[in-house]
Protein backbone atom coordinates (compact mmCIF):
# COMPACT_ATOMS: atom_id res chain seq x y z
CA UNK A 1 0.00 0.00 0.00
CA UNK A 2 1.64 3.40 -0.59
CA UNK A 3 0.66 5.94 1.76
CA UNK A 4 1.17 8.99 -0.27
CA UNK A 5 -1.49 7.55 -2.83
CA UNK A 6 -3.75 7.41 -0.26
CA UNK A 7 -3.15 10.40 1.46
CA UNK A 8 -1.97 8.96 5.09
CA UNK A 9 -0.32 11.38 7.14
CA UNK A 10 3.28 10.06 7.24
CA UNK A 11 4.99 10.49 11.09
CA UNK A 12 8.44 10.37 11.10
CA UNK A 13 11.12 9.10 13.44
CA UNK A 14 13.99 11.01 12.82
CA UNK A 15 17.04 9.42 13.45
CA UNK A 16 20.34 10.55 13.95
CA UNK A 17 24.12 8.34 14.89
CA UNK A 18 27.49 9.91 14.53
CA UNK A 19 30.27 7.53 15.47
CA UNK A 20 33.23 7.86 17.62
CA UNK A 21 35.26 7.46 14.26
CA UNK A 22 33.37 10.41 12.46
CA UNK A 23 33.07 12.78 15.23
CA UNK A 24 34.90 15.69 13.85
CA UNK A 25 33.87 14.53 9.79
CA UNK A 26 32.35 17.66 8.34
CA UNK A 27 28.47 17.00 7.74
CA UNK A 28 28.09 14.48 10.48
CA UNK A 29 27.46 16.27 13.38
CA UNK A 30 24.50 15.54 15.19
CA UNK A 31 23.10 19.16 15.01
CA UNK A 32 23.56 19.19 11.41
CA UNK A 33 21.46 16.21 10.65
CA UNK A 34 18.76 17.56 12.82
CA UNK A 35 18.87 20.66 10.95
CA UNK A 36 18.80 18.86 7.80
CA UNK A 37 15.79 16.09 8.65
CA UNK A 38 13.80 18.95 9.86
CA UNK A 39 13.82 20.72 6.77
CA UNK A 40 13.12 17.65 4.54
CA UNK A 41 10.06 16.89 6.63
CA UNK A 42 8.64 20.50 6.10
CA UNK A 43 9.41 20.31 2.57
CA UNK A 44 7.45 16.86 1.82
CA UNK A 45 5.12 17.75 4.83
CA UNK A 46 5.76 14.64 7.14
CA UNK A 47 4.83 14.83 10.67
CA UNK A 48 7.56 15.02 13.11
CA UNK A 49 7.05 12.18 15.99
CA UNK A 50 10.53 11.76 17.98
CA UNK A 51 14.11 12.47 17.40
CA UNK A 52 16.22 9.16 18.25
CA UNK A 53 19.79 9.93 18.76
CA UNK A 54 22.96 7.96 19.16
CA UNK A 55 26.19 9.18 19.97
CA UNK A 56 29.35 7.75 19.79
CA UNK A 57 28.65 4.32 18.94
CA UNK A 58 29.79 2.27 15.80
CA UNK A 59 27.00 0.63 13.19
CA UNK A 60 29.57 -1.37 11.01
CA UNK A 61 29.05 -4.46 13.68
CA UNK A 62 25.62 -4.02 14.63
CA UNK A 63 26.50 -2.68 18.44
CA UNK A 64 23.39 -1.96 20.40
CA UNK A 65 22.22 1.13 19.89
CA UNK A 66 19.34 2.50 22.46
CA UNK A 67 17.81 4.91 20.77
CA UNK A 68 17.52 2.68 17.83
CA UNK A 69 15.38 0.10 19.58
CA UNK A 70 13.65 2.90 21.42
CA UNK A 71 12.07 3.77 17.40
CA UNK A 72 11.80 0.16 16.40
CA UNK A 73 9.77 -0.19 19.63
CA UNK A 74 7.37 2.98 18.90
CA UNK A 75 7.23 1.89 15.19
CA UNK A 76 5.69 -1.27 16.84
CA UNK A 77 3.33 0.78 18.86
CA UNK A 78 2.13 2.27 15.92
CA UNK A 79 3.53 6.01 17.10
CA UNK A 80 5.69 6.49 14.09
CA UNK A 81 5.20 5.04 10.44
CA UNK A 82 8.41 6.08 9.48
CA UNK A 83 12.35 5.85 9.58
CA UNK A 84 13.97 8.80 8.36
CA UNK A 85 18.04 9.11 8.13
CA UNK A 86 20.17 11.55 6.64
CA UNK A 87 22.22 8.79 5.01
CA UNK A 88 21.70 4.58 4.80
CA UNK A 89 25.47 4.41 6.59
CA UNK A 90 23.42 6.28 10.01
CA UNK A 91 21.65 3.33 10.12
CA UNK A 92 23.63 0.79 9.02
CA UNK A 93 26.88 -0.48 7.05
CA UNK A 94 25.79 -4.62 7.20
CA UNK A 95 23.84 -5.80 4.41
CA UNK A 96 22.70 -8.45 6.85
CA UNK A 97 21.27 -6.06 9.59
CA UNK A 98 19.70 -4.24 6.51
CA UNK A 99 17.94 -6.90 5.30
CA UNK A 100 16.54 -7.53 8.75
CA UNK A 101 15.56 -3.37 8.98
CA UNK A 102 13.68 -3.73 5.72
CA UNK A 103 11.90 -6.89 6.91
CA UNK A 104 11.21 -5.74 10.41
CA UNK A 105 9.42 -2.29 8.32
CA UNK A 106 7.33 -4.49 6.30
CA UNK A 107 5.83 -6.21 9.11
CA UNK A 108 4.98 -3.38 11.16
CA UNK A 109 3.34 -1.47 7.68
CA UNK A 110 5.95 1.31 8.38
CA UNK A 111 8.67 2.57 5.88
CA UNK A 112 12.25 4.02 5.42
CA UNK A 113 13.05 7.53 3.68
CA UNK A 114 17.01 8.08 3.46
CA UNK A 115 17.21 11.68 1.90
CA UNK A 116 20.92 11.76 0.73
CA UNK A 117 20.90 8.19 -0.71
CA UNK A 118 17.44 8.64 -2.53
CA UNK A 119 15.93 5.36 -0.70
CA UNK A 120 12.36 5.27 -0.12
CA UNK A 121 10.24 1.95 0.60
CA UNK A 122 7.26 3.34 -0.24
CA UNK A 123 7.10 1.35 -3.79
CA UNK A 124 8.13 -1.97 -4.83
CA UNK A 125 10.98 -0.08 -6.96
CA UNK A 126 12.37 1.52 -4.12
CA UNK A 127 12.90 -1.53 -1.93
CA UNK A 128 14.57 -2.93 -4.91
CA UNK A 129 16.97 -0.05 -5.25
CA UNK A 130 17.64 -0.01 -1.29
CA UNK A 131 18.86 -3.38 -1.76
CA UNK A 132 20.91 -2.98 -4.73
CA UNK A 133 22.94 0.09 -2.89
CA UNK A 134 23.48 -1.78 0.33
CA UNK A 135 25.23 -4.62 -1.66
CA UNK A 136 27.64 -1.90 -3.17
CA UNK A 137 27.98 -0.66 -0.09
CA UNK A 138 28.79 -3.88 1.74
CA UNK A 139 31.42 -4.56 -1.29
CA UNK A 140 33.27 -1.57 -1.06
CA UNK A 141 33.45 -1.99 2.78
CA UNK A 142 34.80 -5.73 2.69
CA UNK A 143 37.15 -4.58 -0.05
CA UNK A 144 38.37 -2.05 2.06
CA UNK A 145 38.63 -4.83 5.02
CA UNK A 146 40.05 -6.87 2.92
CA UNK A 147 43.45 -4.23 1.68
CA UNK A 148 43.52 -2.83 5.15
CA UNK A 149 44.48 -6.55 5.96
CA UNK A 150 46.87 -6.70 3.53
CA UNK A 151 48.52 -3.91 4.67
CA UNK A 152 48.47 -5.28 8.46
CA UNK A 153 49.90 -8.33 7.23
CA UNK A 154 52.56 -6.52 5.82
CA UNK A 155 53.89 -4.56 8.39
CA UNK A 156 53.69 -7.53 10.81
CA UNK A 157 55.49 -9.78 8.61
CA UNK A 158 58.28 -6.44 9.13
CA UNK A 159 58.19 -6.45 12.67
CA UNK A 160 55.78 -3.71 13.68
CA UNK A 161 53.31 -5.96 15.91
CA UNK A 162 50.03 -3.97 16.59
CA UNK A 163 49.64 -4.55 20.23
CA UNK A 164 51.80 -3.03 23.33
CA UNK A 165 55.60 -3.84 23.55
CA UNK A 166 55.28 -7.27 26.13
CA UNK A 167 58.06 -7.21 28.85
CA UNK A 168 61.36 -8.05 27.25
CA UNK A 169 60.86 -5.95 24.38
CA UNK A 170 60.67 -2.54 23.17
CA UNK A 171 59.90 -0.75 20.56
CA UNK A 172 63.29 0.73 18.17
CA UNK A 173 61.32 2.97 14.79
CA UNK A 174 57.98 0.95 15.85
CA UNK A 175 59.86 -2.21 14.97
CA UNK A 176 59.58 -4.63 18.08
CA UNK A 177 63.10 -5.37 19.17
CA UNK A 178 64.11 -7.32 22.66
CA UNK A 179 64.58 -4.82 25.46
CA UNK A 180 68.53 -5.60 27.02
CA UNK A 181 67.21 -3.92 30.31
CA UNK A 182 64.61 -6.54 30.73
CA UNK A 183 64.96 -9.59 28.18
CA UNK A 184 66.78 -11.29 31.10
CA UNK A 185 63.53 -11.32 33.47
CA UNK A 186 61.47 -13.15 30.52
CA UNK A 187 64.31 -15.41 30.28
CA UNK A 188 64.44 -16.31 33.85
CA UNK A 189 60.38 -16.99 34.24
CA UNK A 190 60.79 -19.60 31.23
CA UNK A 191 63.82 -21.11 33.23
CA UNK A 192 62.34 -21.29 36.20
CA UNK A 193 59.10 -22.91 34.83
CA UNK A 194 61.13 -25.48 33.06
CA UNK A 195 62.71 -26.20 36.53
CA UNK A 196 58.87 -26.97 37.88
CA UNK A 197 58.11 -23.75 39.77
CA UNK A 198 54.59 -22.68 39.20
CA UNK A 199 52.91 -19.28 38.61
CA UNK A 200 52.41 -18.42 41.88
CA UNK A 201 55.87 -19.69 43.09
CA UNK A 202 57.62 -17.17 40.26
CA UNK A 203 55.47 -14.29 41.54
CA UNK A 204 56.02 -15.31 45.28
CA UNK A 205 59.79 -14.94 44.12
CA UNK A 206 59.97 -12.13 42.20
CA UNK A 207 57.91 -10.12 44.73
CA UNK A 208 60.10 -11.36 47.81
CA UNK A 209 63.34 -9.82 45.25
CA UNK A 210 61.26 -6.93 44.15
CA UNK A 211 62.49 -7.35 40.43
CA UNK A 212 62.27 -4.81 38.86
CA UNK A 213 61.44 -2.53 41.88
CA UNK A 214 57.87 -4.28 41.74
CA UNK A 215 56.53 -6.03 44.76
CA UNK A 216 53.27 -6.76 42.43
CA UNK A 217 54.05 -9.81 40.13
CA UNK A 218 51.22 -11.88 39.76
CA UNK A 219 50.59 -16.09 39.03
CA UNK A 220 48.08 -14.81 35.95
CA UNK A 221 51.29 -12.15 34.62
CA UNK A 222 53.54 -15.13 34.43
CA UNK A 223 50.91 -17.21 32.86
CA UNK A 224 50.37 -14.82 30.34
CA UNK A 225 54.23 -14.19 29.52
CA UNK A 226 54.87 -18.11 29.13
CA UNK A 227 51.88 -18.78 27.02
CA UNK A 228 52.42 -15.48 24.54
CA UNK A 229 54.30 -16.64 21.53
CA UNK A 230 55.89 -13.58 20.54
CA UNK A 231 58.83 -14.72 22.87
CA UNK A 232 59.54 -17.51 20.50
CA UNK A 233 59.62 -14.71 17.77
CA UNK A 234 56.05 -15.54 16.58
CA UNK A 235 52.52 -13.39 16.72
CA UNK A 236 49.04 -14.38 16.58
CA UNK A 237 46.76 -11.44 15.37
CA UNK A 238 43.16 -11.55 16.94
CA UNK A 239 43.59 -14.12 18.73
CA UNK A 240 40.37 -13.69 20.58
CA UNK A 241 38.12 -13.96 17.53
CA UNK A 242 36.97 -17.24 15.56
CA UNK A 243 39.47 -16.93 13.14
CA UNK A 244 43.00 -15.66 14.28
CA UNK A 245 46.13 -15.10 12.05
CA UNK A 246 49.27 -16.86 12.86
CA UNK A 247 52.61 -15.23 11.59
CA UNK A 248 55.72 -16.90 12.01
CA UNK A 249 59.07 -15.51 12.67
CA UNK A 250 58.25 -11.91 12.48
CA UNK A 251 60.15 -10.82 15.65
CA UNK A 252 63.32 -11.55 17.27
CA UNK A 253 62.97 -14.30 19.34
CA UNK A 254 64.27 -13.92 23.56
CA UNK A 255 63.30 -17.54 24.00
CA UNK A 256 64.12 -20.59 21.86
CA UNK A 257 61.13 -22.30 19.80
CA UNK A 258 62.08 -25.57 22.04
CA UNK A 259 61.97 -24.10 25.31
CA UNK A 260 58.50 -21.93 24.06
CA UNK A 261 56.74 -25.88 23.44
CA UNK A 262 58.18 -27.71 26.10
CA UNK A 263 56.96 -24.80 28.83
CA UNK A 264 53.50 -25.53 26.58
CA UNK A 265 53.62 -29.19 27.12
CA UNK A 266 54.38 -28.47 30.80
CA UNK A 267 51.66 -26.21 31.00
CA UNK A 268 48.88 -28.68 30.07
CA UNK A 269 50.71 -31.36 32.60
CA UNK A 270 50.22 -28.96 35.57
CA UNK A 271 46.78 -28.47 34.30
CA UNK A 272 45.03 -31.86 34.91
CA UNK A 273 44.28 -32.39 38.83
CA UNK A 274 47.07 -33.81 40.99
CA UNK A 275 48.35 -34.45 44.02
CA UNK A 276 51.07 -31.77 44.95
CA UNK A 277 50.71 -31.59 48.55
CA UNK A 278 54.24 -34.21 47.97
CA UNK A 279 57.55 -33.88 46.28
CA UNK A 280 56.93 -36.84 43.36
CA UNK A 281 60.53 -37.74 41.35
CA UNK A 282 58.58 -38.32 38.04
CA UNK A 283 55.55 -35.78 38.44
CA UNK A 284 53.74 -36.36 35.51
CA UNK A 285 56.11 -37.88 33.64
CA UNK A 286 55.24 -41.54 33.93
CA UNK A 287 52.93 -43.46 30.93
CA UNK A 288 51.13 -46.28 32.02
CA UNK A 289 52.71 -49.53 30.24
CA UNK A 290 49.03 -50.58 29.24
CA UNK A 291 46.73 -47.60 28.08
CA UNK A 292 49.86 -44.64 27.89
CA UNK A 293 48.26 -42.24 29.98
CA UNK A 294 50.09 -40.16 32.42
CA UNK A 295 50.01 -41.68 36.21
CA UNK A 296 48.81 -40.51 38.85
CA UNK A 297 50.74 -40.27 42.27
CA UNK A 298 50.11 -41.24 46.03
CA UNK A 299 51.81 -41.34 49.63
CA UNK A 300 51.61 -43.37 52.71
CA UNK A 301 53.04 -42.81 56.01
CA UNK A 302 54.59 -46.29 57.76
CA UNK A 303 56.65 -45.70 60.81
CA UNK A 304 57.65 -42.34 60.09
CA UNK A 305 58.52 -43.50 56.32
CA UNK A 306 56.96 -42.31 53.01
CA UNK A 307 56.28 -44.97 50.29
CA UNK A 308 56.03 -43.11 46.97
CA UNK A 309 53.57 -45.01 44.48
CA UNK A 310 52.11 -43.81 40.80
CA UNK A 311 49.08 -45.51 40.06
CA UNK A 312 46.69 -45.79 37.12
CA UNK A 313 43.19 -45.44 37.91
CA UNK A 314 41.29 -46.76 34.20
CA UNK A 315 43.81 -50.11 34.40
CA UNK A 316 44.38 -50.77 38.40
CA UNK A 317 47.87 -50.94 38.14
CA UNK A 318 50.50 -49.30 40.91
CA UNK A 319 54.02 -48.82 40.54
CA UNK A 320 56.19 -48.74 43.47
CA UNK A 321 58.39 -45.12 42.77
CA UNK A 322 61.84 -47.16 44.74
CA UNK A 323 61.54 -49.19 41.55
CA UNK A 324 61.95 -46.79 39.03
CA UNK A 325 63.92 -44.22 40.82
CA UNK A 326 67.01 -47.40 41.17
CA UNK A 327 66.51 -48.12 37.59
CA UNK A 328 66.87 -44.33 36.43
CA UNK A 329 70.03 -44.14 38.31
CA UNK A 330 72.36 -45.11 35.13
CA UNK A 331 70.47 -42.58 32.91
CA UNK A 332 70.58 -39.90 35.88
CA UNK A 333 74.50 -40.40 35.90
CA UNK A 334 74.73 -39.49 32.33
CA UNK A 335 72.48 -36.47 32.84
CA UNK A 336 75.28 -35.67 35.67
CA UNK A 337 78.39 -35.44 33.43
CA UNK A 338 76.33 -33.84 30.49
CA UNK A 339 75.70 -31.05 33.07
CA UNK A 340 79.25 -30.81 33.46
CA UNK A 341 80.64 -31.06 30.25
CA UNK A 342 78.19 -27.78 29.36
CA UNK A 343 78.67 -25.85 32.53
CA UNK A 344 82.87 -26.55 32.75
CA UNK A 345 83.81 -26.71 29.37
CA UNK A 346 80.93 -26.31 26.97
CA UNK A 347 79.91 -23.27 28.25
CA UNK A 348 82.84 -20.56 27.79
CA UNK A 349 82.71 -21.23 24.41
CA UNK A 350 79.17 -20.55 23.70
CA UNK A 351 80.16 -17.48 25.88
CA UNK A 352 83.17 -16.17 23.34
CA UNK A 353 80.12 -15.91 20.70
CA UNK A 354 78.26 -13.40 22.54
CA UNK A 355 75.25 -13.04 21.24
CA UNK A 356 73.56 -9.62 22.72
CA UNK A 357 75.11 -6.41 20.82
CA UNK A 358 77.38 -4.30 22.76
CA UNK A 359 75.96 -1.33 20.88
CA UNK A 360 72.54 -2.20 22.02
CA UNK A 361 73.82 -2.49 25.50
CA UNK A 362 75.58 0.96 25.29
CA UNK A 363 72.71 2.78 23.82
CA UNK A 364 70.59 1.51 26.94
CA UNK A 365 72.83 2.47 29.46
CA UNK A 366 72.87 6.07 28.14
CA UNK A 367 69.05 5.78 27.80
CA UNK A 368 69.01 4.82 31.15
CA UNK A 369 71.61 7.62 32.27
CA UNK A 370 69.18 10.18 30.72
CA UNK A 371 66.30 9.16 32.57
CA UNK A 372 68.40 9.51 35.52
CA UNK A 373 68.56 12.78 34.75
CA UNK A 374 65.51 13.70 34.09
CA UNK A 375 64.19 12.28 37.54
CA UNK A 376 66.92 14.04 39.30
CA UNK A 377 65.69 17.55 37.80
CA UNK A 378 62.12 16.65 38.14
CA UNK A 379 62.90 15.83 42.39
CA UNK A 380 64.78 19.33 42.24
CA UNK A 381 61.50 20.87 41.27
CA UNK A 382 59.53 19.51 43.79
CA UNK A 383 57.74 16.81 41.35
CA UNK A 384 58.81 14.15 43.88
CA UNK A 385 59.75 13.73 47.85
CA UNK A 386 63.29 12.90 48.77
CA UNK A 387 61.61 8.58 49.54
CA UNK A 388 60.34 8.77 46.46
CA UNK A 389 63.08 10.07 44.52
CA UNK A 390 65.58 7.63 45.90
CA UNK A 391 63.46 4.71 45.64
CA UNK A 392 62.67 5.62 41.45
CA UNK A 393 66.48 6.41 41.00
CA UNK A 394 67.55 2.74 42.88
CA UNK A 395 65.52 1.25 40.36
CA UNK A 396 67.17 3.12 36.89
CA UNK A 397 70.83 2.84 39.13
CA UNK A 398 70.11 -1.25 39.41
CA UNK A 399 68.86 -1.63 36.08
CA UNK A 400 72.45 0.29 34.76
CA UNK A 401 74.74 -1.87 36.88
CA UNK A 402 72.77 -5.07 35.60
CA UNK A 403 73.78 -3.65 31.92
CA UNK A 404 77.50 -2.72 32.96
CA UNK A 405 77.20 -6.50 34.35
CA UNK A 406 76.40 -7.90 30.57
CA UNK A 407 79.21 -5.86 29.36
CA UNK A 408 82.03 -7.33 31.97
CA UNK A 409 80.47 -10.70 31.24
CA UNK A 410 81.34 -10.16 27.81
CA UNK A 411 84.87 -8.69 28.26
CA UNK A 412 85.54 -11.83 30.05
CA UNK A 413 84.16 -14.17 27.63
CA UNK A 414 86.07 -12.89 24.94
CA UNK A 415 89.47 -13.20 27.04
CA UNK A 416 88.82 -17.30 27.05
CA UNK A 417 91.36 -19.06 24.82
CA UNK A 418 89.65 -22.35 24.98
CA UNK A 419 89.63 -23.96 21.63
CA UNK A 420 87.54 -27.77 21.19
CA UNK A 421 90.64 -29.44 22.00
CA UNK A 422 91.41 -28.45 25.07
CA UNK A 423 87.60 -28.86 25.81
CA UNK A 424 88.36 -32.19 25.13
CA UNK A 425 91.42 -32.63 27.36
CA UNK A 426 89.98 -31.04 30.45
CA UNK A 427 86.57 -33.34 30.06
CA UNK A 428 89.17 -36.14 30.18
CA UNK A 429 91.09 -34.85 33.14
CA UNK A 430 87.89 -34.34 34.86
CA UNK A 431 86.63 -37.94 34.03
CA UNK A 432 89.84 -39.55 35.30
CA UNK A 433 89.57 -37.28 38.52
CA UNK A 434 86.02 -39.22 38.81
CA UNK A 435 87.56 -42.20 39.11
CA UNK A 436 90.66 -41.50 40.90
CA UNK A 437 89.43 -39.12 43.34
CA UNK A 438 85.73 -40.64 43.50
CA UNK A 439 85.01 -38.92 47.25
CA UNK A 440 85.87 -35.89 46.31
CA UNK A 441 84.07 -35.83 42.87
CA UNK A 442 80.81 -37.10 44.29
CA UNK A 443 80.86 -34.64 46.97
CA UNK A 444 81.17 -31.79 44.40
CA UNK A 445 78.84 -33.54 41.77
CA UNK A 446 76.57 -35.05 43.71
CA UNK A 447 75.37 -38.86 42.59
CA UNK A 448 71.87 -39.77 42.02
CA UNK A 449 71.61 -41.48 44.92
CA UNK A 450 72.66 -38.69 46.96
CA UNK A 451 70.60 -36.34 45.59
CA UNK A 452 67.60 -35.04 47.51
CA UNK A 453 63.95 -35.87 46.13
CA UNK A 454 63.86 -31.98 45.32
CA UNK A 455 67.34 -32.01 43.07
CA UNK A 456 65.86 -35.64 41.55
CA UNK A 457 62.64 -33.87 40.96
CA UNK A 458 64.27 -30.76 39.37
CA UNK A 459 67.04 -32.56 37.20
CA UNK A 460 63.72 -35.08 35.56
CA UNK A 461 61.27 -32.51 35.13
CA UNK A 462 64.44 -30.01 33.60
CA UNK A 463 65.61 -32.43 30.80
CA UNK A 464 62.54 -35.44 30.42
CA UNK A 465 59.60 -35.19 28.25
CA UNK A 466 58.10 -38.35 29.46
CA UNK A 467 58.83 -42.36 30.47
CA UNK A 468 57.75 -45.27 28.74
CA UNK A 469 57.58 -48.43 30.88
CA UNK A 470 56.74 -52.03 30.19
CA UNK A 471 55.28 -54.75 32.79
CA UNK A 472 57.09 -58.13 32.66
CA UNK A 473 55.52 -60.36 34.98
CA UNK A 474 54.72 -58.59 38.09
CA UNK A 475 57.77 -56.03 37.43
CA UNK A 476 58.02 -52.79 35.49
CA UNK A 477 61.13 -51.29 33.99
CA UNK A 478 61.74 -47.83 31.85
CA UNK A 479 61.44 -48.77 28.17
CA UNK A 480 61.91 -45.97 26.73
CA UNK A 481 62.81 -42.07 27.88
CA UNK A 482 61.65 -39.12 25.93
CA UNK A 483 63.91 -36.25 26.56
CA UNK A 484 63.20 -32.83 26.17
CA UNK A 485 64.12 -31.72 22.95
CA UNK A 486 66.55 -28.68 24.08
CA UNK A 487 68.25 -30.99 26.06
CA UNK A 488 68.07 -33.84 23.19
CA UNK A 489 69.58 -31.21 20.37
CA UNK A 490 72.71 -29.53 22.12
CA UNK A 491 73.69 -32.98 23.46
CA UNK A 492 73.14 -34.85 20.13
CA UNK A 493 75.47 -31.43 18.93
CA UNK A 494 77.99 -32.08 21.85
CA UNK A 495 78.07 -36.11 21.00
CA UNK A 496 78.72 -35.19 17.28
CA UNK A 497 81.63 -32.98 17.99
CA UNK A 498 83.22 -35.92 20.22
CA UNK A 499 82.37 -33.98 23.34
CA UNK A 500 80.18 -36.73 24.89
CA UNK A 501 81.66 -39.96 24.73
CA UNK A 502 79.88 -43.37 24.23
CA UNK A 503 81.11 -46.90 26.33
CA UNK A 504 80.87 -50.19 25.46
CA UNK A 505 82.26 -53.76 26.65
CA UNK A 506 85.89 -54.06 26.08
CA UNK A 507 87.30 -57.87 25.23
CA UNK A 508 91.11 -58.99 24.65
CA UNK A 509 92.26 -62.25 24.09
CA UNK A 510 88.41 -63.51 24.91
CA UNK A 511 88.54 -61.83 28.47
CA UNK A 512 86.36 -59.10 29.53
CA UNK A 513 88.44 -56.44 30.52
CA UNK A 514 85.10 -53.97 31.43
CA UNK A 515 84.01 -50.64 29.71
CA UNK A 516 86.07 -48.52 27.21
CA UNK A 517 85.21 -45.20 26.45
CA UNK A 518 85.63 -43.59 22.95
CA UNK A 519 84.74 -40.94 20.80
CA UNK A 520 84.01 -42.37 17.95
CA UNK A 521 84.40 -38.61 15.68
CA UNK A 522 88.01 -38.34 16.68
CA UNK A 523 90.91 -39.85 14.40
CA UNK A 524 93.43 -41.93 16.15
CA UNK A 525 96.05 -39.44 14.79
CA UNK A 526 94.40 -36.68 17.02
CA UNK A 527 93.73 -39.27 19.78
CA UNK A 528 97.07 -39.95 19.98
CA UNK A 529 98.09 -36.10 19.96
CA UNK A 530 95.35 -36.40 23.42
CA UNK A 531 97.03 -38.83 25.14
CA UNK A 532 100.06 -37.51 24.63
CA UNK A 533 98.69 -34.31 27.03
CA UNK A 534 97.18 -36.13 29.19
CA UNK A 535 99.90 -38.06 30.19
CA UNK A 536 101.06 -34.89 31.93
CA UNK A 537 98.52 -35.47 34.48
CA UNK A 538 98.28 -39.18 34.73
CA UNK A 539 99.59 -42.44 33.35
CA UNK A 540 97.51 -43.37 30.33
CA UNK A 541 97.54 -45.12 27.41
Amino acid sequence: MNLIDDGIKKVAGLYMRVSTEDQAREGFSLPEQKERLEAFCKLNNYEIGDYYTDEGISAKKGNYRPEFERLKEDIKKKKINMLLALKQDRITRSIYDWEDILQFLEENNAYLNVVYDDINTTTANGKMVARIMMSVSQGEIERTSERTKIGLAGAIKCGHIPSVAPLGYTRDNKKLVPDPATRDVVVRIYDLYQNGLSYARIASLFNKEKVLGKDNWKDSTIYHIIQNEVYMGDFVHGKKTQHPTYYKNVVEPIISREVWEECQVQKNNNARAFKKTLTYIFLQKLKCPKCGRILGGKATKKKGHEYFYYYCYDCQLTIKEKNIDEEFESFADQLNEYDSIVNQFFTPMLNRNFDEPMEAIENEIEKQNNKLDRLKNAYLEGVFKLDEYKEKSKLIEDTIEGLKDKIKKAERSSAYSYNPKDILVSRDVAYLNKLVYKEKFDEEYKPWKRKTREEKFKLIMRYVDYIELEQVKSEYFIKHIQFRNSFAKPCNELYSNGYIDTSKDYFFSGYYMGLIRYSEYINWEEAAKMILRLRHFYNVS
